[in-house]
């Protein structure tokens, strides 16, 4: 919210009171509101299990590197497949850690 002395914007406004009105209105609202949660699931989990392989490659731990990248793919897959991600950008982002792993042997 950007505040104007004591008003607020009044776009800011206009959407912190905007409520639907509307029935299909409001049952787009609560597929999004449900569509957020799946969403934010996916990507905590696809972010989480990327850092994680990211974090073993940087100390240079293979083993651990090689048993967290399958829960990775996974995690992209799943994200892609929702379409979280773009197919593209998962399979980049696989074959981005597939090699900096295969680079620490």
């Amino acid at each position: 919210m950007i505040l104007h002395g004591n008003l607020l914007s009044s776009l800011s406004y206009a959407r912190m009171l905007a409520m639907p009105i509307i029935a299909s209105a409001k049952k787009a609202l609560r597929a999004s509101k449900r569509k957020r949660v799946y969403n934010i699931r996916r990507k905590d989990a696809m972010s989480f299990a990327v850092k994680a392989v990211r974090k073993a490659i940087a100390a240079k731990d293979e083993k651990k590197a090689l048993t967290l990248l399958p829960v990775a793919f996974k995690a992209l897959d799943k994200a892609s497949k929702t379409k979280y991600v773009k197919k593209n950008t998962a399979n980049r982002l696989k074959s981005r850690l597939a090699k900096a792993v295969a680079k620490i042997k």
